[in-house]
């Protein structure tokens, strides 16, 4: 079993009666279909999500060993 998702049909499968005719009319002021402004909103939600979704934060970097501080102090000038 795969657990990749699969396109999502449009959201006017699930939407009410009262959505639905939200949503025609704002289609109809933007001068697209119904399905060309739901699925321009669907993208500007996942542009959205993507740009507010911070990067996970560099890890500090790691302090050297107890060799490592060894050989700084072999290399350093007396």
């Amino acid at each position: 079993m795969s657990k990749t998702k699969t396109p999502v049909a449009p959201a006017a499968t699930t939407m009410t009666a009262a959505q639905r005719a939200y949503e025609t009319k704002r289609a109809q002021k933007a001068g697209v279909s119904l399905e060309k402004w739901l699925a321009a909103k669907q993208a500007d939600r996942a542009a959205e999500a993507k740009a507010t979704a911070a990067p996970a934060p560099a890890a500090p970097p790691k302090k050297p060993g107890f060799l490592g501080r060894l050989m700084e102090r072999v290399q350093k000038p007396i």
